[in-house]
């Protein structure tokens, strides 16, 4: 497989997904997380690795900010109350936004973002995670369309889904083992 920037995103995604769970050492989880690939590297391994790490410290140092200009346009949705994948997916898609706008389009940053929550998040991660990241890149602040439609989320989410389980994220984790997948070890749910 050859080199793509949405590799090293959902990588990132992952490890950051990771991190989330457990406070590991940030250099540690990226070691961990490549030493998978010991046996089959990917084509362009190492610039695929060296664009990861550089988005998953990016956001680690950044954190703090990226969580506050989240959470002024979430309306509704404190961060501890979304799910782990859109959570991270908000923060990295937010420092490609606000840190690397001279590389990355702001309409590139929100698709991939969006394409990766349809991969890894829940039925409505894509538009959620859509909505949050447009008001991020032009500035705006929610109107109360969007304050409306992240309050009908959270009352569904709250609600639980049609068979009277809460809704967490509703796709089945992979192997930790796959490039595919965050990990999901690191921490037991509550």
């Amino acid at each position: 497989m050859t080199y793509s920037r949405r590799r090293a995103r959902e990588s990132a995604l992952q490890i950051l997904y990771g991190l989330d769970w457990a406070a590991d050492d940030i250099a540690f989880a990226i070691d961990d997380y490549w030493s998978k690939f010991a046996g089959e590297k990917p084509d362009n391994y190492e610039v695929l690795r060296r664009h990861c790490s550089e988005l998953v410290q990016g956001v680690v140092a950044h954190r703090n900010e990226l969580d506050s200009r989240i959470q002024a346009i979430a309306q509704h949705w404190k961060l501890d109350r979304m799910s782990a994948v859109d959570r991270n997916l908000l923060r990295l898609a937010a420092f490609e936004l606000l840190h690397l706008g001279d590389e990355v389009p702001k309409n590139v940053a929100i698709n991939e973002a969006v394409e990766i929550a349809k991969k890894y998040g829940n039925e409505d991660s894509s538009a959620f995670v859509n909505g949050i990241l447009d008001r991020l890149a032009h500035g705006r602040a929610p109107t109360s369309a969007d304050a409306a439609a992240e309050r009908a989320k959270a009352q569904r989410l709250a609600s639980g889904d049609k068979h009277g389980r809460k809704a967490r994220d509703k796709r089945p984790a992979k192997a930790a083992s796959t490039p595919d997948a965050p990990a999901t070890a690191a921490k037991p749910a509550p």
